[in-house]
């Protein structure tokens, strides 16, 4: 089953993004990446694979609540807390992967910046402060994941920092052409490297320091 899980994957993701809006279509590919990512390593006691499936569970109620803006950003919030925290149980320091937190905060403040000024002045400042929140949250996840120096845990998150970032420009500061099929191709891509980093999931303790990248 695990064999054909992508495929699947790819084919109803498309469905969605090419094909039907209707809400069902966006969650299904959600639902084929939970059963991928627990059959990636079906143990329950791995706290590893525990928190990042909480973590993909919190997501999918996220998609399914975005129409509601606050309670969806919640959830997707809630959602990186524990990818954060599952990246934490496989910290595996090293100067050369600490440093990109320069760039990681470069961006972080550019995107800030340009959200700040677009909510003040589309009169929706109090959003402020829940989107950089958020903003902290998946710039805490995407570092945090270069941390572990998982590659799929890394590309994972990256490109979720940059559906997100596509998707807060087009909703807040200037429209981005074919903006719904690049925000959720690369969610999709996000999310199911996200899972399969599970299956490549080496135990690490949190404390062990490489002084090697």
């Amino acid at each position: 089953m695990k064999r054909w899980l992508p495929a699947a994957i790819l084919v109803m993701g498309l469905v969605y993004i090419f094909g039907s809006s209707a809400l069902i279509y966006k969650l299904i590919p959600m639902w084929l990446i939970l059963i991928y990512a627990y059959l990636q390593k079906p143990n329950v006691k791995d706290r590893y694979s525990l928190i990042t499936l909480i973590g993909l569970f919190f997501c999918m109620l996220g998609d399914g609540l975005l129409q509601w803006f606050m309670i969806g950003l919640s959830a997707f919030l809630i959602g990186h807390l524990f990818y954060t925290a599952a990246f934490i149980t496989r910290w595996r320091f090293s100067w050369l992967r600490f440093l990109t937190i320069i760039p990681i905060l470069i961006f972080s403040g550019f995107m800030g910046y340009q959200l700040y000024h677009a909510l003040i002045d589309s009169g929706d400042g109090g959003l402020v402060i829940p989107v950089f929140i958020y903003l902290v949250a998946i710039a805490s996840m995407g570092w945090f994941s270069i941390m572990t120096s998982n590659k799929w845990a890394i590309l994972g998150s990256l490109l979720f920092i940059t559906s997100d970032s596509i998707l807060s420009w087009n909703m807040f500061v200037s429209d981005v052409a074919y903006s719904g099929p690049i925000i959720m191709s690369t969610y999709y891509t996000a999310q199911f490297l996200i899972s399969k980093s599970i299956g490549h999931d080496k135990v690490n303790s949190y404390h062990q320091k490489d002084v090697v990248a």
